[in-house]
């Protein structure tokens, strides 16, 4: 899609579709293709949601809306520029998209492909249809989302991960999406498929980073199916820039006794919107999900977080902890669904805020829908000020104020940071928020 004088992304998104669609030929009667231009119409009928929609009340898209981006722009990334990102490789799979392309040259596989198959959503349409067929879009719902419709309606590329029955892959895989915003406005919609067959177990982390001052827009919707006995770790660290807007929706899927650990951690990023969705349609599962959040100046960071329980005897628990400073605005929207088959549930959410400026602003609303009479489940919100009594006893121990702020913001926010079980991971966000706080 080329820059135009127009300011309506919708319009231009939607002839950019149809415009790509007369080019496509035979390939425009595949099943996959259909499912694109249903979503493409669902996504023209729903539009871009307004704050008088409820799930958006706190989260104004106008200024994203009003952008020109040049979506999947060519870049000549380096080495060199990956340097300035501070991207130090992780051992494992690591795989580069910059500007939603695959970057195959900086990128490496090191898992057996008995234990793991890993391929770009591009190769997984030509080599494994009836797999896509069978996953693609069945999860993430774009009925009533317009900017997972949007995603689906363009997603091209992307990370297909398969990992066989029985398997443990000992290796994580880091999925590294890189907005290069040196020259122009840029945007991409990465659509990723994770499936973890029965008994088999994984570890994945995204990375979302930004290389430039022009603005960028991301929109990446993650599918996740976690199947009988099997168990995955997922990450999702966001260190993008001021001027980056990205909105990101992983749906999980969880069938009987899997477990599903996860930890979205947002460094930095202008406009942010979390949706994390998870769906416990089978007996004794377990979820787990933890997030941590730091926007400064003008920042805007929005977590919304929904858990499904839908059968009995499962378990799931979610911590989010948040530290606002400057100007910047909070938002925590989660909500415990428990159905009336989901008997003997635990389910419980707790989050918990750090205002360090009168002019921060956080927005909380916990949920809870239960329809079942067996079950136990809680939850909770705190926000407010640095304990000063805390604060009081470093600096009588002749810690300097600023330094026995950053040692009790990262007392709090350890809690979530040493729930990544990846060690190198963990290890280097530690350094990073260590070096933000110190700010």
């Amino acid at each position: 899609m080329t820059n135009q004088p127009n300011n309506d992304l919708k319009s231009r998104l939607l002839a950019d579709f149809r415009n790509s669609e007369e080019r496509m030929n035979g390939a425009s009667k595949s099943a996959l293709h259909q499912i694109r231009r249903e979503a493409l119409n669902r996504f023209d009928r729903l539009g871009f949601p307004t704050v008088k929609h409820e799930e958006w009340k706190y989260t104004n898209v106008n200024s994203l809306i009003k952008e020109v981006f040049e979506f999947n722009a060519p870049s000549a990334i380096t080495l060199e520029d990956l340097a300035q990102l501070e991207s130090s490789q992780l051992n494992g799979n690591v795989l580069y998209f910059v500007n939603g392309q695959y970057q195959p040259q900086l990128s490496k596989i090191v898992s057996p492909a008995d234990q793991l198959s890993i391929s770009t959503l591009s190769e997984a349409v030509k080599n494994t249809p009836d797999l896509l067929n069978r996953y693609f879009a069945k999860y993430a719902d774009f009925q009533d989302n317009a900017f997972t419709a949007l995603n689906t309606a363009f997603a091209s590329e992307g990370v297909v991960i398969h990992v066989p029955a029985h398997t443990t892959v000992e290796a994580p895989t880091i999925l590294r999406f890189i907005s290069d915003a040196r020259q122009m406005n840029v945007a991409s919609q990465p659509r990723n498929l994770f499936i973890v067959d029965q008994n088999a177990e994984v570890k994945v982390a995204e990375s979302f980073r930004t290389l430039g001052d022009q603005a960028s827009f991301t929109n990446v919707v993650t599918e996740i199916v976690v199947a009988e006995d099997a168990r995955m770790e997922y990450y999702k660290i966001q260190n993008e820039s001021d001027m980056a807007y990205h909105i990101g929706t992983t749906q999980v899927y969880q069938q009987d006794r899997s477990h599903f650990y996860s930890a979205t951690v947002t460094l930095d990023g202008g406009f942010i919107r979390n949706n994390l969705n998870i769906a416990l349609d089978g007996s004794n599962c377990e979820a787990h999900m933890y997030g941590l959040y730091f926007p400064n100046g003008r920042q805007h960071i929005d977590n919304h977080t929904l858990v499904d329980h839908r059968k009995p005897n499962s378990h799931s628990n979610e911590l989010y902890k948040g530290i606002l400073e400057d100007r910047s605005t909070g938002v925590f929207n989660g909500k415990i669904f428990v159905r009336q088959d989901a008997q003997k549930t635990n389910a419980y959410q707790s989050c918990k805020n750090v205002v360090l400026s009168n002019d921060a602003t956080m927005n909380t609303k916990p949920q809870l829908e239960i329809f079942a009479d067996d079950v136990k489940c809680s939850h909770g919100t705190t926000t407010g000020k640095l304990n000063e009594e805390a604060l009081f006893y470093l600096q009588s121990r002749g810690i300097p104020k600023t330094e026995a702020q950053s040692l009790l913001m990262f007392a709090f926010a350890e809690d979530v940071i040493k729930k990544i079980k990846i060690d190198p991971l963990r290890e280097q966000l530690e350094r990073r928020i260590q070096a933000k706080l110190a700010r």
